[in-house]
């Protein structure tokens, strides 16, 4: 019989290791892409996703990931077709980006739903950095956006 100690580490380290494997990780689209219902060239070719588009990767095999795209839809895109790069991508129907983080600070400019938005700094306290291709940069809050 195991001592009460490393049944509680034991524990303890399952569900770290479990927590660890369920990170949701994100991803954008470098170029203009095809999306597949398979994991093949060979696949029905369901859409074009645009560069720049967010991404959820749910399942990664060597060549392929299947991807969650911003309206839920699950299909299959070329690992190299890819980027490190972070996007996101406006949820609400108009909002404006902030000079700083928080609801008072002015507007640096007002965007709109479906925007695609460079990711420049991590969530903190409710807020990202963000950049218009346009170079401008600031604050929106988390939930007016999808891919984080």
């Amino acid at each position: 019989m195991r001592s009460r100690p490393l049944k509680l580490a034991l524990a303890l380290a399952l569900t770290l290791a479990s927590s660890a494997s369920l990170a949701i990780e994100f991803r954008s689209v470098a170029a203009p892409s095809i999306l597949y219902d398979t994991p093949s060239d060979k696949g029905r070719k369901l859409a074009i996703i645009l560069a720049g588009t967010p991404v959820e990767m749910v399942v990664s095999l060597d060549k392929w990931v299947k991807v969650r795209d911003p309206a839920g839809g699950l299909s299959w895109i070329d690992r190299r077709a890819l980027a490190d790069k972070r996007t996101v991508i406006v949820n609400v129907a108009q909002t404006s980006v902030r000079q700083q983080a928080n609801d008072t600070a002015p507007a640096a400019f007002i965007t709109v739903r479906d925007a695609v938005l460079e990711l420049t700094e991590a969530p903190v306290a409710g807020w990202i950095k963000v950049r218009h291709a346009d170079g401008a940069s600031g604050y929106l809050r988390v939930n007016e956006v999808w891919g984080l």
